[in-house]
């Protein structure tokens, strides 16, 4: 899953966007209000992390321009501000969760996690496609009872596909919601992981669980 990280203190930002690479999740950092509000409008993020105060233009500014847009992305805001009336204008502005400074990273963890299952609430943590089970809470893949081991990227490849089952993905779909935005992704990037992933997935087994659709991308099923 990929998340847009806006805070102006670098420091926070960088330590948030590390956090989440290290569970698996697609990061990018901005530290301006106008970047981020660039950023959330134009690219495909599963969830947005926004701090209230923000240089250009504020966290309740950018949540209510991007659902006047009919942006719909799950926005976690985090401020300074503590108190109801700020939780109440930032909830009203657009904001789905509303988390106080400072805070701990678990806590943080586990909002971005509750809110990523909330359009796929019937999912929970656990995937399956088959006899194929993917668990995101600890990282671990099994297929017919066997456990395959996987890169960080393998899986949330994976993950993407598998709470997409049954659906055609373009290669331009996979990208924005795999890879971070700066990452350096050539032609066939796209094409390398799904071979990675057949290879440990389908190979061994009878039944081919990834599909290529020609001239359209791939689905899982």
């Amino acid at each position: 899953m990929r998340i847009l990280v806006v805070e102006d203190e670098h420091k926070i930002a960088n330590s948030i966007k590390k956090g989440l690479a290290q569970e698996l999740f697609a990061a990018d950092a901005i530290y301006t209000g106008s970047e981020g509000y660039d950023m959330a409008a134009s690219e495909e993020y599963d969830l947005i992390i926004l701090d209230r105060l923000l240089p250009g233009i504020d966290g309740i500014e950018i949540c209510k321009k991007l659902r006047s847009q009919e942006i719909h992305t799950p926005i976690l805001l985090l401020t300074a501000k503590g108190q109801v009336e700020d939780k109440v204008e930032g909830l009203n502005a657009g904001a789905d969760d509303y988390l106080a400074k400072p805070f701990a990273f678990e806590e943080l963890l586990a909002r971005v996690r509750a809110l990523t299952r909330r359009p796929k609430a019937t999912l929970g943590h656990v995937l399956s496609v088959g006899t194929l089970t993917l668990d995101t809470l600890t990282f671990s893949v099994e297929r017919e009872g066997r456990p395959l081991a996987l890169s960080s990227k393998e899986f949330s490849l994976l993950e993407y596909l598998m709470r997409h089952a049954q659906k055609v993905l373009t290669k331009e779909q996979i990208i924005a919601h795999v890879w971070n935005y700066d990452a350096n992704i050539l032609p066939n990037t796209v094409e390398v992981y799904i071979k990675l992933l057949r290879s440990k997935i389908d190979k061994p087994f009878t039944n081919p669980l990834i599909h290529t659709v020609r001239g359209f991308g791939y689905k899982i099923g």
